[in-house]
């Protein structure tokens, strides 16, 4: 995490594209897979530092992992995309306001009503859906005129407390 957050622009750049282009190659193989997978550990890894975890939501390795956690044919990668979007909402200190948050939030609601039965998913859904609705509070908090920037579905709220009184 120190190495990235004190690399030049150019270097951060090369660094986004290749870890972008690893996620968006199809998983034809296991070592495909397992390619991802790994590198997916390793973003959890350096997501919780602060100034990479803030380089790294306002890029465009975000988008980039809602299209994974949309359309990954693994359930494994699926749930370790959610997780590295957790760790960057958690850490991130001031994403940018172009960051696509409710996109993440609609896919997750999404997500965990199809798969409601299937507990083992949710516990790695839910986490992210609330650091993503954290983040949120945090940053209406911090504005004096707080405007919505995020919109927060309504069913996002729904699908959130119907897992809480379910266990």
């Amino acid at each position: 995490a120190e190495k990235l957050s004190s690399m030049k622009d150019m270097d951060w750049n090369d660094f986004l594209q290749r870890v972008c282009s690893v996620l968006d190659s199809p998983e034809k193989n296991t070592g495909a897979a397992r390619s991802k997978l790994n590198l997916l550990h390793y973003l959890c890894t350096v997501a919780v530092h602060k100034e990479v975890a803030s380089k790294l939501i306002s890029s465009q390795l975000f988008p980039t992992l809602i299209q994974q956690l949309r359309s990954a044919a693994n359930w494994d990668i699926r749930a370790k995309a959610a997780r590295v979007i957790g760790l960057l909402a958690l850490h991130t200190s001031e994403p940018a306001e172009t960051v696509p948050v409710s996109e993440a939030i609609i896919l997750l609601t999404e997500l965990l009503r199809e798969n409601f039965r299937n507990s083992k998913l949710k516990q790695c859904l839910l986490p992210a859906l609330g650091e993503l609705l954290y983040l949120i509070a945090r940053q209406e908090k911090k504005r004096e005129d707080p405007r919505e920037c995020w919109a927060v579905p309504l069913a996002a709220y729904t699908v959130l407390m119907r897992c809480l009184r379910e266990g």
